[in-house]
């Protein structure tokens, strides 16, 4: 009975002992159940390049456990000596909690990586591959090329593991690093490595680890020695990376080794960042609205680099007073080293400057260096508590959007440029990629960036000229002083180094169009107002300035008056163009008739002027050659719509400016002119800077007396246009005068 008993006992506690049985997972269909897969990764500190990793992985629904998060990263740079060991104690005590033997895990790095596709193509690639673990492979090997005899041929493609992307099965992986009792600055890629290549090794893991490499890139590509492999492949509004070699497309993108730049190229587009259907799809996440902001807008500083001869600055101090933004929440940062700019600084800060926070100048008297001055506006930021931004504009930007600098804070990057360009070029203020030496390459995408093909914000590895930068990275990323100093390069390259060095990612939008930039080539300043010669060098600006706004209009609308007959009365110059043509005549100030005149009266076919008027020619201030692109660009288009057939080459041989004054020349007798066609600008009012005035014409007994400044009569020289100009009997009277085609 006793022996009965204890053998009832027994079965009883042989019942009770039993574990409770796991849902079984057909390892067939292992892909069927993405919630068998775990992503482990190391990220001690939130970078860029980590931000970017986990947005792609939430856009496939990866699960991802962060390791070392806070800790101190002791692993070693990887790009000047092997290290990793630190990941390798991570991974080894999180494996140690997982107990379900199904469980598989993906180990991968995060600050250069980016998922092109989902767990379900992950895993199903995983258990086509017939093995427990499987690591990424490369062309190359490393740390050790003394090792490479040791690794096992394979039939086709990579041979060589790398360590940053593996996934196994987890107890697996338990058994392939439970001997790790390295250092956490040691590699964990040899240690990878060995295990792979040591034929004793490689018995016991054929019975338990089971090791392979993903040879043709099915499920990891490592660009270090494989760009010259990889495409963007668009298709059905997806973009892939495509390995061309192997015609695989992988599942996950590691830019390892000094690839970085390439993968930022990558993460431009995968996975769907930018497609040909949807556009920019993540141009709107994580902005920082500020309209309907209760509290006061961002504090920011602005940086303005006036470095050299600049033209059309004053203008650059206008648009800059017309930005939309609060001028209480700006303080100017003013970097002048051009002895020529100060009179445009000094009037500037005399009109506005109390309108601001605060200003600092730096003025040419300083003499300090453009380094300097670089480092001395971030660090004016960065030891300013409340500064949140920095904005820094060089004099040569020409920033027509009002809304820029709201624009750029609302996007929230921490480095972020308004694309501006040349009219005409494809020059602009980023590069796309980089040479091999570190100077400017051209990206596949940068012609459809630049010509608006594809609109987004773009991670670029340069920018320069006008860019936002968060001060919490001057802070802390940037916190170094000099980050514009290099014995080699440019400071805006030493800056864009020194950036990508610390992994912060810089980024180009063309959303909406921002400006232009001007050239500073063949500027001088040895007249009054040298902007008055830029028509060649910046015609766009040039035209803004100069000429009038509505003269866009006399193409397209009926706004050209026919005071008399066929004279044609049409806007031409702005009053600023007015301004400019006369302070500069009066500061060349040898005028005709003036006994102390360096110039003998110009010459026309056939003899001297017929009716000599005090004068000053434009070739005398060597203006000739721009008047004659003014008359081309902007009168000859006009002589044609109004004189059907006729095309004029604007050419001419007087071109002059005319002073009337009571005192000195009241007057002009009848005459022709010695031309085809006569061009008369007024540049100055009657009734507030002189008195009478006008034009008569004889033939039709015709007279213009109220002529309207900025306003061009327009009619024939000779035969049949006899005219006298009419008495100014009050002030100072000034016209613009062309004999066009004589």
């Amino acid at each position: 009975n006793n022996i009965l008993l204890m053998q009832i006992l027994l079965l009883i506690l042989r019942l009770f002992s039993v574990k409770p049985q796991k849902p079984f997972v057909n390892v067939r269909f292992l892909y069927r159940f993405p919630d068998k897969l775990l992503v482990l990764t190391v990220a001690t500190t939130e970078t860029d390049g980590f931000k970017r990793f986990i947005r792609s992985a939430r856009h496939f629904n990866y699960t991802i456990k962060v390791l070392g998060r806070g800790e101190k990263w002791r692993g070693g740079d990887y790009m000047s000596m092997p290290g990793g060991g630190q990941k390798v104690r991570l991974l080894k005590s999180t494996l140690e909690e997982i107990t379900e033997e199904d469980k598989v895990v993906l180990f991968i790095d995060s600050y250069d990586v980016v998922f092109a596709s989902g767990p379900k193509e992950l895993l199903k690639k995983f258990q086509q591959v017939g093995h427990k673990v499987v690591f990424s492979a490369e062309n190359l090997i490393w740390p050790d090329r003394h090792l490479e005899d040791k690794h096992p041929h394979v039939r086709e493609g990579k041979r060589f593991l790398g360590s940053g992307g593996f996934i196994g099965y987890a107890p697996n992986l338990k058994t392939m690093v439970a001997d790790w009792t390295g250092k956490d600055n040691e590699s964990d890629q040899l240690f990878y490595t060995k295990i792979y290549i040591t034929p004793e090794k490689r018995v016991h893991a054929l019975k338990s680890i089971n090791i392979t490499l993903d040879s043709k890139c099915r499920l990891f590509q490592n660009l270090y020695g494989a760009l010259d492999e990889v495409v963007l492949k668009f298709e059905d509004g997806r973009v892939r990376a495509r390995n061309v070699m192997y015609d695989t497309l992988p599942v996950i993108v590691h830019g390892n080794g000094p690839t970085k730049l390439q993968i930022n190229y990558l993460g431009n587009y995968i996975p769907q960042t930018w497609t040909f259907e949807t556009g920019c799809t993540v141009c709107d996440e994580d902005q920082r609205l500020l309209s309907g902001l209760k509290s006061e807008y961002p504090l920011v500083v602005i940086g303005i680099f006036i470095q050299q001869p600049t033209p059309f600055v004053s203008v650059f101090f206008e648009r800059l007073f017309n930005l939309k933004y609060p001028k209480d929440r700006l303080k100017l940062f003013i970097y002048n080293h051009e002895p020529h700019h100060e009179q445009h600084v000094h009037s500037f800060l005399e009109d506005h400057g109390t309108e601001y926070r605060g200003v600092k100048v730096i003025g040419p008297e300083e003499d300090m260096d453009s380094v300097t001055s670089r480092n001395l506006g971030f660090d004016t930021c960065r030891q300013d508590i409340d500064c949140e931004y920095f904005f820094s504009l060089d004099a040569e930007v020409v920033l027509k959007n009002t809304d820029t600098l709201r624009i750029l804070i609302e996007q929230n990057r921490p480095i972020i440029a308004p694309m501006i360009t040349r009219p005409g070029k494809l020059w602009t203020n980023f590069w796309g990629a980089l040479s091999a030496d570190g100077y400017y390459a051209r990206s596949e995408d940068y012609v459809d960036i630049v010509q608006g093909r594809r609109v987004g914000v773009w991670n670029v590895p340069y920018i320069s000229s006008v860019y936002l930068v968060k001060a919490t990275v001057l802070r802390t990323d940037l916190a170094a002083e000099d980050v514009f100093h290099s014995e080699a390069l440019d400071p805006d390259m030493a800056f864009c180094r020194n950036v990508r060095d610390q992994g912060v990612f810089m980024f180009v939008t063309n959303r909406q169009e921002f400006g232009r930039m001007l050239s500073t080539e063949n500027y001088k300043t040895n007249h009054l107002h040298n902007d008055l010669w830029q028509l060649f060098e910046n015609p766009l600006d040039w035209e803004e300035r100069y000429i009038h706004e509505n003269y866009s209009r006399i193409m397209t609308e009926d706004i050209v008056e026919t005071p008399c007959p066929d004279v044609y009365w049409f806007p031409i110059f702005t009053d600023i163009a007015c301004k400019h043509l006369i302070e500069e005549m009066e500061n060349y100030g040898q005028w005709s008739g003036d006994p102390n005149r360096r110039h003998s009266t110009c010459t026309i076919q056939g003899g001297y002027e017929n009716v000599p008027t005090i004068d000053i020619h434009m070739n005398q201030i060597d203006f000739d050659k721009d008047w004659q692109k003014f008359l081309l660009d902007y009168v000859a288009p006009i002589t044609e719509k109004m004189f059907p057939g006729y095309y004029t080459q604007a050419l001419f041989d007087l071109a002059f400016v005319v002073r009337y004054k009571p005192d000195e020349q009241p007057s002009l007798r009848p005459h022709h002119d010695a031309s085809t066609f006569t061009i008369n600008i007024a540049l100055n009012q009657v009734g507030t800077d002189f008195q009478g005035g006008g034009c008569r014409f004889l033939r039709y007994d015709c007279s213009i007396t109220a002529p309207r400044k900025g306003w061009a009569l327009l009619h024939p020289g000779r035969l049949t246009h006899y005219h006298e100009g009419l008495p100014t009997t009050e002030g100072v009277r000034y016209i613009a005068v062309s004999f066009v085609d004589p």
